[in-house]
């Protein structure tokens, strides 16, 4: 719980934060998970106590985009690029419908969709999480869309995913409660 006399803007006090270790990452692949751990927490964080009404609540028209929108794009994410393209499956979509992004409008205010994107998401996160614990040369390359991308543009692409959609939920959970933060 932050106390909220001494930091009014703060999801949790800077001591509680789960997203904050002692432990100083060193190397490339661990500088990248520590980001991808502490990214992955915030969006945990940015969606804690909304029901499937606020997760499901669009930002502005004619965007389809909201929480549960995100969460759903990226349990997508994790999977196409750590399932598909770094571990070699081959992957039937994972959300699909009647409209161009099912990903998004099929983001609705209902308890089961909400539970099964965050169990997708969660499953497809530790499944990143192993492969990423398998990677021995960041460098190495693999053949994406007919062109031989490292794995490191692979990982960093990652951090770049979550980066940019927590700007989004930010603002996305500002319109809900009025909730501000780190």
């Amino acid at each position: 719980m932050v106390d909220e006399r001494r930091y009014p803007d703060m999801w949790v006090d800077p001591e509680d934060d789960p997203r904050e270790s002692d432990d100083q990452p060193r190397g490339e692949r661990a500088v990248v998970a520590d980001y991808l751990r502490h990214y992955r927490l915030t969006l945990e964080m940015k969606c804690e106590g909304l029901d499937a009404e606020q997760m499901a609540r669009r930002s502005v028209p004619p965007s389809t985009m909201s929480l549960l929108g995100l969460v759903r794009h990226l349990a997508h994410v994790e999977r196409e690029w750590h399932r598909g393209w770094l571990a070699g499956q081959e992957l039937p979509p994972m959300y699909v419908g009647d409209t161009d992004d099912p990903v998004f409008d099929g983001a609705v205010a209902d308890d089961d969709v909400v539970a099964e994107a965050w169990a997708s998401w969660r499953r497809e996160v530790a499944h990143a999480q192993e492969v990423m614990a398998g990677l021995d040369d960041l460098g190495a390359t693999i053949e994406v869309h007919g062109d031989q991308v490292e794995i490191r543009e692979i990982l960093v692409h990652m951090v770049e995913e979550y980066a940019r959609h927590l700007g989004h939920a930010d603002l996305l959970r500002e319109c809900i409660d009025g909730r501000t933060g780190q």
